[in-house]
């Protein structure tokens, strides 16, 4: 957006889920340009958000207490960030001249599976807080369009990965694991699938939803991997010694996930473009110059 020529203001209150250190160094490199504007605050502060939304055309909503394990240990939190945060950011924005708000959703909505792939109307049976907490959100993103003409679009993501992605996601385990030839710990037995979906792809698709959707699409590769194969393809690429240890699963996990993502295909001539391995191999570079 800023290589567009957008003024950007970032809103984080740098939480201590991960060390903040590192969220930091990823909006480093842009701190020197003029557009952009980093805020310390949260999105539950509803005084902050109307002096900061005044003068905002557009709201990529991504802050969230992610992580579907956390949320089994504190799914108040879950909550209170996800669900009544999202709340605290519709109302602070209806006073005021923004045209849309994106909003970062979760394939977590979608729990239990019925079948697969999921499209847009399979049944939502969230297995955690977390999923429950996002689908409220996306709930209240609907509402106060209908109610208000407050314009949003809820975009349902699967498994983003990438440069600068969460340490604590799979795909970074992995690679640090591989990279120092130490053991890759999967839960369960491996046979778990997953849609994966590259950064750049997700990015692409949000800078579509601003100008030309509303409602609710998936934003996935339309692939899906187990997460044994995931593991095996990460040891190829770093050339690692990693042996692969099966540990309990963890309850709330799905056992699979996995997009239809024609509707976004048709109405936002949007498709994926990078593959699984690509992506690693992407992934991988940036976290060799990262160290």
């Amino acid at each position: 957006m800023l290589n567009d020529g957008h003024e950007v203001n970032c809103i984080d209150n740098l939480d201590s889920y991960y060390n903040p250190k590192i969220k930091f160094d990823n909006i480093r490199p842009y701190m020197l340009n003029t557009n952009f504007s980093l805020i310390k605050g949260d999105i539950r502060d509803e005084e902050l958000l109307r002096k900061i939304l005044i003068d905002v055309d557009y709201v990529f909503h991504e802050a969230a207490q992610p992580g579907v394990r956390i949320s089994m240990e504190d799914p108040t939190k879950a909550h209170d960030v996800n669900a009544s945060g999202t709340l605290t950011l519709l109302n602070s924005a209806l006073d005021t001249n923004i045209k849309k708000i994106i909003y970062a959703s979760s394939s977590s909505v979608y729990g239990n599976v019925k079948y697969l792939p999921f499209d847009e109307n399979h049944p939502n049976q969230p297995t955690s807080p977390y999923g429950v907490s996002k689908l409220m959100a996306e709930h209240y993103c609907r509402v106060f369009n209908e109610i208000y003409g407050l314009k949003s679009v809820s975009l349902r993501y699967f498994t983003v990965y990438g440069p600068r992605m969460r340490p604590d996601l799979a795909i970074s385990v992995f690679i640090k694991n591989a990279l120092k030839n130490v053991p890759i710990y999967i839960f369960g037995d491996g046979k778990k699938t997953r849609d994966f979906t590259y950064i750049d792809d997700i990015v692409k698709a949000n800078l579509i939803a601003m100008k030309t959707a509303d409602g609710v699409y998936n934003i996935g590769s339309g692939n899906a991997i187990s997460i044994k194969d995931l593991a095996e393809i990460i040891i190829d690429i770093t050339n690692s010694k990693s042996d692969i240890i099966y540990d309990k699963p963890f309850k709330g996990d799905p056992d699979h996930t996995l997009a239809n993502i024609d509707k976004a295909k048709r109405d936002l001539g949007w498709s994926p473009e990078i593959t699984i391995r690509e992506g690693l191999e992407r992934y991988l570079r940036w976290q060799l110059n990262f160290q």
